[in-house]
């Protein structure tokens, strides 16, 4: 497979732009930009950060509580600045559970350490969700490697579940047996 075909193909899929922030081993904080970011479970609370092995963030979060800034829309030079193109601007830093966040983001998700596995040159960090924070805006994107906003709404449709369910579809008991997709 090429890389840089997989990695272009890998770019049509939008994501939200996240910073992780953990604590340094002397106590300072350390972020990273991250779009490898994914929930994972609701019981027990988990979600899952994808970081490149040799990346000073994966050498910090082992072990290690974290926050999952959830960047808002205005918050590009945030993002540019934890992707290592410093800003001369005062990083917005508050106070986390476990660990220091940023201020200002659409959501915070502060963990604290589940699990790491292998993930290729990534490693796969899981956490578990001690605390969350929201706010009313509105998040940045990340798509074919530039950044992006919400647009208007496509649909007011709203999720009803979905045919893998085993209570409410195609394998579940309130579908005839005769039934098939």
């Amino acid at each position: 497979m090429d890389p840089h075909t997989l990695r272009s193909t890998f770019g049509r899929f939008a994501t939200g732009v996240t910073v992780i922030t953990c604590r340094t081993p002397d106590g300072a904080h350390h972020g990273a930009t991250v779009t490898a970011f994914t929930p994972i479970s609701l019981d027990p609370p988990l979600v899952q950060v994808a970081l490149t092995r040799t990346s000073k963030a994966a050498g910090l979060l082992d072990g290690a509580a974290f926050a999952v800034n959830v960047l808002a829309a205005d918050q590009v030079d945030v993002a540019m600045h934890f992707a290592g193109r410093p800003s001369p601007d005062r990083i917005p830093w508050s106070d986390g559970t476990t660990a220091p966040a940023l201020a200002g983001t659409a959501a915070t998700i502060t963990c604290r350490p589940w699990r790491t596995d292998d993930g290729g040159d990534h490693l796969l960090f899981l956490g578990e969700v001690v605390d969350v924070r929201t706010t009313g805006r509105r998040p940045l994107l990340f798509h074919d490697s530039a950044f992006h906003q919400i647009g208007s709404r496509s649909s007011d449709a709203v999720w009803l579940g979905c045919q893998d369910d085993p209570h409410t579809s195609w394998f579940g008991a309130l579908v005839p047996a005769d039934t098939h997709y």
